[in-house]
């Protein structure tokens, strides 16, 4: 599988593990300290190519993320969820304990992405699916995230990411009946 985009990772390992599992260039941040001429290569790279994002799937990764999403406007992102980036018998999370499997799929379901459009989806039915506040709110959103393909989200962030990658409601509402499903069936 070729990519023709440029994949934004967080180190040299995530590098060794894309590479086994797509045809791709990566431009590596090195953490979440990006310099200045980190984020120069990733603007000429979408200029160029495009850019996709593959972070981490934890609070490290995720302000990744946010400080090239907001330096460099336009970048896809792909996500890869937790529970695909755990290792064998180790602790820690990343793209680099991802299977070639799971890379590939999440590099097939990337999303553009936009300027925030007005959406359907309320913070009101947010809160009526119990994906704000609650026990099980947490839990929800993480599933969600995996279904609807944007990743992780906290409460307040859930509306926006929604909003940034245009998720039609339709859409939303059938993976909240997947999520509400499970847990029944749990």
């Amino acid at each position: 599988m070729k990519i023709k985009e440029i994949i934004v990772v967080e180190g040299r390992d995530d590098t060794a593990r894309i590479k086994l599992a797509v045809d791709a260039d990566t431009i590596e941040t090195n953490g979440s300290a990006i310099d200045d001429h980190v984020i120069d290569q990733i603007r000429l790279a979408q200029k160029t190519r495009g850019v996709i994002i593959l972070t981490d799937p934890d609070f490290p990764g995720e302000k990744i993320r946010k400080t090239i999403s907001e330096a460099v406007p336009g970048c896809k992102h792909a996500f890869l969820p937790k529970h695909l980036a755990k290792p064998k018998n180790k602790r820690g999370i990343g793209v680099e304990h991802a299977s070639v499997e799971s890379i590939r799929a999440c590099l097939e379901n990337v999303h553009e992405e936009m300027e925030a459009q007005p959406s359907d989806i309320s913070a009101e039915d947010l809160i009526h699916a119990g994906l704000i506040g609650g026990p099980a709110a947490k839990c929800r959103r993480e599933r969600l995230g995996d279904l609807l393909k944007i990743g992780y989200t906290n409460g307040k962030q859930l509306q926006k990411r929604l909003q940034m990658f245009q998720i039609k409601k339709s859409d939303f509402m059938s993976a909240l009946d997947t999520v509400m499903r499970e847990e029944q069936n749990e």
